[in-house]
């Protein structure tokens, strides 16, 4: 195997969607309406931002209190260059605000120019987004209190606003993103350098003889390094499988419906994930035997995705007769052990 180490960039994205109860939905519901509310608390603090019970004691909390809008900065730091999806278009200072009438702080956005503008204890106050939707970026970000650009009355509380009369917020939408490099270890980058050549490899546990593919370096069953790396054939069967009926954001090149399987290859003890391909979703079946579908040769790389998935081979279903096979070899072993 080459000496490079194997590095890919890598993103978790997904939108979350939570219902809110009904403290955090008329907090959220007030940021709509230019209006900051905290909770009180059993011992008579105020919290902001609010939680539906007391983290002292549990108790379910309900008095709701207007608070002013600027505050204190009690901790902060710079935020450095802008990230990607950040809602500003500057650099900021990340801050914990503790909001006048508060007794604790709250965490967001101080917009400066650069970290000499910022100190403990500066006075700060809100800047509103124009447009809001009942969402904790309602609140474009603090500014320095005597800064022009802030709102003339955030100091005062918003008595204008009638709560009870407007929509509630009931749920929040969150985009989820985190970008990170993966490198593999030697025995995941062995088996990425075997796929180059069309090749599948799995390691064998040296006490119970199982193989898993693709390989760990460390049996999970004894937790002892394993001794000796094997060949696998590129056919197996399905061992479960869900169709996906619903367009995910991410992987617009997938056209529902499409079928997600657990495919376990001939010689192998554990499954991976695969798309099972070239057949009508519905078709799709426990035991269904399957073979590898590869680039084309010329379009081969040191990658998973070399194999595009997995298509019906015709042959006549496994016989799946002990699906829990925790601490054994698995029944695809009957059909050739691996090599």
């Amino acid at each position: 195997m080459p000496e490079e180490v194997l590095q890919a960039p890598l993103v978790l994205e997904y939108p979350f969607t939570g219902t809110t109860g009904p403290v955090v939905g008329r907090f959220l519901t007030g940021l709509r309406e230019g209006v900051v509310l905290g909770v009180r608390r059993s011992d008579g603090t105020v919290m902001c931002p609010p939680l539906e019970y007391d983290p002292a004691d549990a108790s379910p909390l309900e008095e709701m209190v207007e608070l002013p809008q600027s505050g204190e900065v009690v901790s902060w730091s710079w935020g450095g260059p802008r990230r990607e999806q950040q809602p500003f278009d500057q650099p900021v200072a990340w801050a914990l605000i503790q909001l006048d009438g508060a007794d604790t702080p709250m965490l967001h956005a101080v917009l400066v120019d650069g970290p000499e503008q910022m100190s403990t204890g500066m006075r700060v106050q809100i800047k509103w987004r124009d447009e809001r939707e009942g969402h904790i970026t309602d609140i474009c970000g603090f500014v320095p209190e005597s800064d022009e650009t802030g709102p003339k009355t955030a100091s005062k509380t918003s008595t204008t606003v009638d709560l009870d009369s407007v929509e509630a917020v009931q749920s929040v939408r969150t985009p989820i993103r985190l970008n990170y490099s993966y490198t593999p270890g030697r025995a995941l980058s062995e088996y990425l350098y075997a796929m180059k050549d069309k090749r599948i490899i799995g390691d064998r546990c040296g006490d119970t003889g199982q193989v898993f593919v693709p390989p760990r370096g460390v049996s999970p069953v004894a937790g002892k390094a394993t001794i000796e790396t094997v060949d696998l054939p590129d056919v197996g069967y399905v061992e479960s499988f869900n169709i996906t009926r619903v367009p995910i954001a991410t992987r617009p090149d997938l056209e529902p419906p499409y079928c997600s399987a657990w495919i376990v290859l001939d010689g192998a003890s554990v499954g991976f994930m695969g798309l099972v391909i070239n057949c009508e979703p519905e078709s799709v079946r426990l035991g269904m035997r399957v073979r590898a579908v590869w680039k084309p040769d010329e379009e081969l790389e040191v990658s998973a995705t070399n194999i595009l998935g997995w298509e019906p081979t015709g042959e006549a279903d496994e016989v799946i007769a002990d699906i829990e096979r925790i601490g054994r070899v698995g029944p695809q072993q009957k059909r050739g052990s691996a090599s």
